[in-house]
């Protein structure tokens, strides 16, 4: 978990903790025979101590429970779940308090704030409370991005955020395997064939005395109507980690091979085809923010870099338009001819911003047209930017 410090101190603070499950609590037991010197010193001990079993106090797993320490793993397809809260740690009252959580990954941006409206005022010891949920779709770092924006008593406009980093690697396929017969037959062999993006993981297996042994036994029969569930691991290739599923729509994992005997040894194999994880759509076109400044100044032009990538299996030709919003104005002429874009390809495109309102602003207002399909893509809320006035002492 990467943490961004705060570079002036602040009236509130933010902490957030990631809602998982308690695990139990994992001792280490000191034992001796008696006619060693301690005697029953060791047993005494572990029989006072409360995080032991009674009766069993020598097992390394206790009763009690301990509250997760870090982010720890996240995996694909589980949902993500935070406790944000945002405490006055002050002895005065806050006022329009505004708390956004957005979430970061490869290839978008996502709000995952509750309420986006402004809380009017927070008394002193009083505190801002949020839960947050996102399914997780996608492998690679995700960042959650916290902001803080709030006004003092004497009318100065601050502002803050924190980052906390994550990553998801790997991919769990979970194969259902039923025998429809009228007889039992023999698992002789039931593996998965990675594609050439993945190194697989088998989790079928328990390692004892140095040797790997089925979870399903020695004789591993599968009786008539009987279904057994076997799991796999995957984890992208290094090469591919950053880059499997994010312009294609459909990643190949691999294909099971499953090998049978009958109860008269007659041998049976099945080989699925590739098997695919649909990964999640991004459209035809897609718009993020390679660069953009923390600050800025208010009423001063300042440039960000953006990178448009198509997601389409066509070309496209574009034409880029800049539409100023209340407090965004950009600097440039609208209707800019970008040119011809294949497939798969990406183009990064330098702009120049200025914002006429103090505070933290979303970057809006920028329209991208497909002249051949006369399609229209608009891109609002792309990044935020604090705008400080140089003349005060507002920092974020």
């Amino acid at each position: 978990m990467d943490v961004n410090q705060a570079k002036q101190e602040h009236l509130l603070a933010l902490k957030v903790m990631r809602l998982t499950k308690p695990t139990l609590f994992t001792n280490l037991p000191a034992t001796c025979e008696d006619r060693d010197l301690p005697g029953d010193l060791f047993g005494q001990l572990m029989r006072q101590d409360p995080s032991t079993i009674k009766g069993a106090e020598t097992l390394m797993l206790g009763e009690m429970l301990t509250l997760p320490q870090n982010f720890g793993n996240i995996f694909l397809g589980e949902t993500f779940s935070s406790y944000i809260s945002v405490h006055n740690d002050s002895s005065q009252v806050v006022k329009d308090i505004l708390v956004k959580a957005d979430l970061q990954t490869s290839s978008q941006r996502l709000n995952l704030s509750a309420s986006n409206s402004a809380v009017a005022e927070l008394k002193p010891e009083c505190c801002i409370d949020d839960v947050i949920h996102h399914e997780v779709k996608e492998i690679g770092t995700h960042i959650l991005v916290c902001a803080v924006s709030y006004t003092t008593q004497q009318g100065e406009k601050l502002y803050f955020r924190k980052f906390f980093k994550f990553q998801t690697d790997e991919v769990f396929l979970e194969a259902q395997i039923q025998n429809i017969t009228t007889s039992p037959m023999f698992m002789e062999k039931v593996s998965l064939e990675p594609s050439m993006m993945y190194n697989v993981t088998e989790l079928n297996m328990v390692t004892q005395a140095d040797k790997g042994e089925s979870t399903f036994g020695k004789m591993s029969y599968l009786q008539p109507m009987d279904t057994r569930q076997y799991l796999y691991c995957l984890k992208p290739k290094p090469e591919y980690a950053e880059k499997a599923g994010i312009i294609k729509g459909v990643t190949v994992i691999g294909k099971l091979d499953i090998v049978w005997k009958t109860n008269l040894g007659e041998r049976g194999r099945l080989q699925t085809s590739q098997l695919q994880r649909m990964a999640p759509g991004y459209g035809d076109i897609r718009l993020s923010l390679d660069l953009i400044p923390d600050t800025v100044n208010l009423e001063e032009p300042f440039d960000i870099i953006c990178k448009i990538t198509n997601c389409s299996e066509r070309t496209m030709d574009l034409v880029l338009e800049m539409c100023n919003t209340s407090s965004i104005h950009w600097c440039g002429i609208s209707g800019r001819q970008l040119g011809k874009l294949s497939p798969g390809a990406f183009l990064s495109l330098p702009l120049t911003v200025l914002s006429s309102v103090q505070g933290l602003q979303s970057i809006s207002g920028l329209r991208l047209t497909d002249t051949f399909l006369k399609r229209t893509y608009e891109y609002d809320d792309i990044a935020q930017v604090c705008v400080v006035c140089p003349f005060t002492s507002n920092e974020c």
